[in-house]
């Protein structure tokens, strides 16, 4: 049995897709326990990653946990699977851990995620995924209003990921031997600029859609008012200060998998439903 949390979130809904699929026995771990976002026949449990006491029932009979960064409590979660029999673990992190950098608050939450979960006394395996397709899906209200979308940071290429790569290669370290210790950095295919994005996106609706650039100073203003500041000090470093580079597409997806990474449209195509 594998347990996968943030089961209804943008990897994890997708992680336990492809191991139901895969005719694995997969448990999904949510905050309330409801089976929005679930496949029909996956059992679930409620439960809350900075409360590791309350985990423990959830980790009876686990053999592989995948885990979601960024929640208090991690080495103690971890030493409650361990006592449970959990066999291997799978760390969601990101690409910005390779600059060491404890001083941004997103790169260092990711840090502490990979220093638990390599002390922790299990065999991992890490897996870093450049930035998600489906973060496009922000852009929604926007063109249910009309045909410009408006993105902050226009001049930043990323070789954007589908959720569905990164949980495929979390499912293969999960179910099959030879990835302990290995940490996996995942990428698109391709690397693309926000209007690359947008015109892909109008091509796959039939709409022809436009790019306004964001001025930075709209940009902090709109995300102050939906995150903590340091989170956009966070952001502002990655793409207007150029601390982080996720242009270059790497070849983890399809050394792992066997298949190239999904493609940019492709995506597009499987969530167009979404924006119309």
């Amino acid at each position: 049995m594998f347990l996968v949390t943030g089961a209804t979130g943008n990897v994890g809904s997708e992680l336990v897709r492809a191991l139901a699929d895969g005719g694995q026995p997969v448990r999904a771990l949510t905050r309330n326990g409801s089976n929005a976002g679930v496949p029909a026949g996956v059992p679930q449990v409620a439960g809350d990653l900075n409360d590791p006491e309350g985990l423990r029932p959830a980790l009876a009979g686990i053999r592989g946990l995948f885990l979601m960064p960024g929640y208090q409590g991690a080495a103690q979660t971890l030493e409650y699977a361990r006592a449970a029999g959990v066999e291997r673990v799978v760390q969601l992190s990101g690409s910005s851990v390779a600059s060491t950098d404890t001083s941004n608050a997103i790169s260092a939450y990711m840090i502490e995620a990979e220093a638990s979960v390599k002390n922790g006394g299990l065999p991992w395996t890490i897996v870093r995924p450049y930035a998600f397709m489906s973060n496009t899906l922000q852009w929604v209200p926007q063109l249910k209003a009309g045909d410009v979308v408006t993105a902050p940071f226009a001049g930043v290429r990323q070789a954007v990921t589908d959720p569905a790569d990164i949980a495929a290669v979390a499912a293969l370290a999960l179910t099959t031997e030879g990835h302990a210790g290995e940490t996996y950095t995942v990428t698109g295919p391709e690397s693309l600029l926000p209007a690359d994005r947008v015109r892909i996106l109008g091509t796959v609706l039939g709409r022809n859609l436009e790019l306004r650039p964001q001025p930075d100073d709209e940009a902090r203003a709109e995300m102050s008012a939906a995150m903590p500041e340091t989170y956009v000090d966070a952001f502002f470093s990655f793409y207007a200060d150029g601390t982080l580079d996720e242009s270059t597409p790497l070849g983890t997806v399809a050394d792992l998998t066997g298949r190239p990474p999904r493609t940019f449209e492709q995506w597009a195509r499987a969530h167009a439903s979404a924006f119309a």
